[in-house]
């Protein structure tokens, strides 16, 4: 990979480990469906005018926007106001990785690799380690969640696969367009007018600094670096830097709201981690150069 696109890479992931700070401090304010909602607004207006919609049936633009909106981000944003650290959150999504493995030999008939296996294991032992946490970060509700928004993650991932796309920055455009309405209408649903009632009390610099943090570095921004770097590189090469994303969520929890990281804690990220990481290792690459 090209000094500059590396450079680039890790940049993204940088915004992408943050963000999960980011998000704790607009829940910190106001309802979390409804700052995931305001969120997507923003992705989808006014960039939905300038790009062109992908020629994919809107069944699979729905579907995606609304398992990608409201499953992944709707539940992980959730997560973290049920009690769930920035940083622990962030690790635990990473969980998708395990999840989409088992979705896809199910539903995809694809292979299990033995270190795709192991990896997951290494991965699902680090969840498990997770539960023992006893500093308050890791909660209950919170840990239902985050494991629903990585699961969701997975079924988005297959949707894509099954749309049969090549304009991802597209395809996610035009399919979160269609998360705002039914995020505030389950809002509604939830929480009565009253939540509504009461934005203006709430949407200070901290809700905007929030959203529009979500919006545009991490989602537009961070999102067409990314599809480019997929477009330009093989994916063995670009998946492994979304390692970096748990890792730079927990300096950002203790950096931002002084998260501790004990012992427990660290040995259970270092599982999920270490477990993605196996997993992205291509065994047949190391068998031909023997």
């Amino acid at each position: 990979m090209k000094r500059n696109d590396l450079i680039l890479g890790i940049l993204v992931m940088i915004v992408w480990g943050l963000n999960f700070s980011v998000i704790k401090l607009g829940v910190n304010e106001i309802d979390p469906l409804l700052l995931t909602a305001f969120r997507f607004s923003l992705v989808a207006l006014p960039a939905i005018f300038f790009v062109k919609r992908p020629n994919v049936s809107w069944l699979y633009l729905i579907a995606y926007g609304w398992i990608f909106s409201i499953g992944v981000w709707g539940m992980a944003t959730w997560s973290i106001e049920a009690g769930l650290s920035a940083g622990m959150a962030s690790v635990l999504l990473q969980m998708n990785v395990a999840f989409g493995l088992f979705l896809g030999y199910f539903l995809l008939k694809e292979a299990l690799p033995l270190n795709k296996i192991i990896g997951s294991a290494l991965a699902l032992s680090g969840l498990l380690l997770s539960l023992t946490v006893t500093d308050g970060s890791v909660t209950n509700t919170g840990l239902l969640l985050i494991l629903f928004a990585a699961l969701s993650w997975s079924l988005a991932s297959i949707i894509i696969k099954k749309a049969g796309t090549k304009q991802i920055f597209a395809f996610s455009l035009w399919a979160m367009a269609c998360a705002p309405v039914p995020l505030f209408v389950i809002v509604y649903l939830q929480s009565g007018i009253d939540v509504f009632m009461q934005l203006p009390e709430q949407l200070n610099g901290r809700v905007a600094f929030s959203v529009l943090f979500q919006a545009y570095p991490v989602t537009l921004l961070g999102y067409w670096i990314w599809n480019r770097l997929l477009v330009t590189y093989p994916l063995t090469t670009v998946a492994p830097l979304t390692l970096l994303v748990p890792i730079f969520g927990l300096l950002g929890g203790v950096l931002f709201y002084q998260e501790e990281i004990g012992l427990i804690k660290l040995a259970a990220s270092l599982c999920v981690i270490s477990g993605i990481f196996i997993g992205f290792i291509n065994l047949e690459k190391f068998k031909t150069a023997k």
